[in-house]
């Protein structure tokens, strides 16, 4: 800063009306000394953050629901029913869509609440960015500064560990990415053999950089940590790290407290009089505009969502939340624990109890509340929490807040459901479930089957051809599956498709439909809607073994057994020649193949 400026600083704001003394610039975030920043740990952690192989379908990364450019909070703004289970009443909460409830074998399971559609948090996304300076994270601060290893519950960081202890919630939680009572061991295996951000395309420069020459996690792990050993603790402290790099400070108003007067304007400089002169400035303490503290600011009735009593079990923390930093916020489409005010507009009317605003409720409110802001004074509040607030790297995009483009937001190369079927008992069509990335060379792949006949027998057909007045012309019929449940529009099964092998080729479509033993249908078959399904090829490409059909990178006795009891099943990965249809030549195609071995 301008020394004569930084000098003259004081007496500009006194003339301006401000009577509190110049808050100090946003330090560097705490670094707990159990785990030090280093690059390799801050780009294995930023590699993970947006990998989508994190989550046990391959659908969801920590990225999915913080989004940098919106400030790291989640825009997709989906609807919990709330305590109540129903839609469209006044305890819908606006979470987070993670991943459709899953059994341990990654089979499909229709949900209470959910049925098998993706299943939506009970709370808002908080942002990553400026997390750091947080001792303890969530809504309701159970992420605690000490990080403890979830496998072992060993001591790993005494304190100042609250983003380790956040990160290790995510991949096991089965709503946001995990199956039913998914172990860390099986998240730690299929990294082990996942090849790093394989769904993801336009890598920015640090991680392109990181994975020339195709790194496996164990490598990058490696670099990080000293050897490949992947756990769940050194998985949470390389996110952490990567998230401790994540400071918003180069926003117009830390231009403006460094000296550069016209960084904010005139407009913007009387909204931060009047926010540091108010209650707002108890809350939302500059420089981080926010506070470790949990209040209750009314709302929604505590009984809804205890909040902070949740963690402590004192009845004085009802319905306190976090107090979440105000910095970006006018990237943001939702705020409030359950998303529920859309506009800073809506915001400041809430706190200031304008005449159609949301309601407040009053059991245990924070003796702060309602916080008044005179109507003239509100348009220039908005303009500095806004705008004021906003750092252009995080609105931008750019480095440490840049992104890869991952599967998720690529429509073109995810599964599209189309019309077609026909219905069983009740008139009821059954329904496809095409979710999983269609990367070639990926074992996860699978298909599921909902709204079917509960307790019949159902196979997934597979055609090249596109389909016919609703119906496919099967060129492959998979192995028989048994529906779960009970009567018509009840059954759901899972087909898994390990995308190994022959028969697909990159850019292919295929077209996948489930055929359902149904009395009541006619002909006594009821058939699924349709799922176009357009393969592609990973980050790396497509080099892949076709005798590999385990996909463990190798030939093995393993590899005969699936192939053979995909050839009986007249399933497609054993089309190893790709004509369309199985047959002998298939057989002495695949034994060339290996013997061959792979590379």
């Amino acid at each position: 800063m301008n020394r004569t400026i930084a000098a003259a600083l004081p007496l500009l704001m006194t003339v301006a009306g401000w009577a509190q003394p110049l808050p100090p610039p946003l330090p560097a975030p705490p670094v707990p000394p159990e785990n030090p920043i280093t690059e390799p740990k801050r780009v294995l952690g930023k590699v993970l953050f947006f990998d989508e192989q994190l989550s046990a379908d391959s659908t969801v990364s920590c990225a999915t629901c913080h989004t940098m450019e919106r400030g790291g909070s989640d825009t997709r703004r989906a609807r919990n029913p709330g305590p109540d289970s129903l839609v469209n009443t006044p305890d819908d909460v606006f979470g987070s869509p993670g991943v459709v409830r899953s059994d341990a074998l990654e089979n499909y399971l229709r949900d209470a609440v959910f049925g098998v559609n993706r299943q939506i948090t009970g709370r808002a996304a908080n942002s990553p960015i400026n997390a750091a300076f947080a001792p303890d994270l969530f809504w309701d601060g159970r992420a605690r500064s000490t990080f403890r290893d979830p496998v072992t519950n060993a001591v790993v960081i005494a304190s100042g560990g609250g983003l380790e202890s956040q990160t290790v919630a995510p991949p096991v939680n089965s709503v946001e990415m995990g199956h039913d009572g998914i172990p860390w061991s099986e998240i730690a295996a299929k990294l082990n053999k996942a090849q790093p951000l394989a769904l993801a395309t336009d890598l920015p420069p640090d991680l392109a950089a990181a994975l020339v020459g195709d790194p496996t996690y164990p490598d990058l792990f490696a670099a990080a940590f000293g050897d490949g050993a992947i756990t769940a603790a050194r998985i949470a402290m390389a996110v952490a790290t990567y998230e401790r790099t994540l400071v918003s400070n180069q926003s117009p108003w830390d231009r403006f407290r460094n000296g550069e007067t016209a960084a904010m304007t005139p407009n913007q400089v009387n909204g931060w009089n009047f926010f540091r002169n108010n209650a707002c400035n108890v809350c939302h303490v500059p420089p981080l505009f926010s506070g470790t503290g949990f209040r209750n600011i009314g709302v929604r009735p505590p009984g809804e969502d205890l909040g902070r009593q949740i963690v402590t079990g004192n009845p004085a923390d009802r319905g306190r939340f976090k107090v979440p930093s105000l910095r970006n916020a006018g990237l943001k489409n939702n705020f409030m624990h359950n998303g529920g005010l859309t506009t800073l507009t809506q915001v400041i009317q809430f706190y200031t109890r304008a005449p159609g605003s949301a309601p407040m409720f009053p059991d245990n409110l924070d003796p702060l509340m309602p916080v008044p802001v005179p109507a003239p004074v509100a348009p220039a509040l908005q303009d500095f929490l806004a705008n004021a607030l906003t750092d252009p790297r995080v609105a931008a995009g750019t480095f440490p807040f840049d992104s890869p483009t991952m599967y998720g937001q690529r429509p073109a190369d995810q599964p599209q459901v189309i019309a077609g079927g026909n219905a069983g008992g009740a008139g009821i069509v059954p329904t496809v479930i095409a979710l999983s990335p269609p990367m070639i060379g990926s074992t996860d792949f699978k298909i599921g089957l909902d709204r079917a006949l509960g307790a019949t027998t159902a196979r997934l057909a597979v055609s090249n051809t596109p389909p016919v007045a609703g119906q496919i012309a099967p060129a492959w019929i998979f192995s028989t599956h048994l529906t779960g449940g009970a009567g018509s529009g009840t059954g759901v099964t899972t087909h898994h498709w390990p995308l190994t092998g022959g028969g697909i080729a990159p850019g292919q479509t295929l077209w996948a439909q489930w055929i359902v033993d149904d009395p009541a249908a006619a002909g006594g078959k009821s058939r699924s809607n349709i799922a176009s399904i357009r393969f592609f090829c990973g980050r790396a490409g497509c080099d892949i073994c076709v005798a590999d059909l385990s996909g463990d990178g190798t030939t093995t006795v393993e590899d005969i057994f699936q192939f053979l009891a995909a050839y009986f099943a007249g399933e497609i990965r054993a089309d190893i020649n790709a004509s369309g249809a199985l047959s002998v030549q298939d057989i002495f195609d695949f034994l060339s193949a290996y013997f061959a071995g792979c590379a």
